[in-house]
């Protein structure tokens, strides 16, 4: 950042008396310009014993899965940026959302929000963010073309906790490097 987004002049980066982190401050008209964590709303669409997956077909990370999810807007719950990320990317809508994860990823100051929620019927398809948008089983997810360690750690979580039936709130942080468990490598 290098003007005020409030009267234009040149901004400092600096600690602000009563703070303990360096922002970028206007000398000027004295406006503190904090820069926080972004937050990522998303649902984990299941059909019977499927999950739903799209494939991205914009940046980052073109050509691999993930689970349908975005940016909030202002002015939007994360529920309804979830549904609204859903429906926007997998052209599906879902019912009875329920809260799952809350992942904290630091290294890039994201928070993602996810809800599972099932679909009422298979009927999905692809949109302007996905080139293609598909159901797998377990066994069939492709986990080594998964679009980030968020979604891969999720599914694990997800999987586990069919098996057992019990599907409490996951809350994690993902950290860099990322180990895999369904590399090869």
């Amino acid at each position: 950042m290098k003007f005020c987004s409030s009267c234009g002049a040149l901004v400092t980066h600096k600690i602000p008396d009563g703070d303990n982190r360096l922002r970028y401050v206007c000398e000027s008209c004295g406006e503190i310009h904090y820069q926080n964590p972004k937050v990522i709303a998303g649902i984990l669409p299941t059909y019977k014993s499927k999950v739903l997956l799209c494939k991205r077909s914009i940046q980052p990370r073109v050509g691999y899965w993930t689970l349908p999810a975005g940016f909030l807007e202002n002015g939007e719950s994360s529920l309804e940026g979830a549904i609204r990320e859903c429906s926007e990317e997998a052209n599906t809508q879902v019912r009875g959302p329920s809260l799952y994860a809350i992942f904290d990823i630091p290294q890039i100051n994201q928070i993602y929000i996810f809800y599972r929620a099932e679909m009422p019927e298979a009927i999905f398809s692809p949109s302007t963010e996905s080139s293609d948008v598909a159901l797998f089983s377990e066994e069939d997810i492709p986990w080594s073309e998964l679009a980030f360690p968020m979604v891969e750690a999720l599914l694990d979580h997800y999987f586990e906790d069919r098996k057992s039936g019990i599907f409490d709130i996951i809350r994690e942080d993902i950290r860099r490097p990322w180990k895999s468990k369904h590399s090869n490598s």
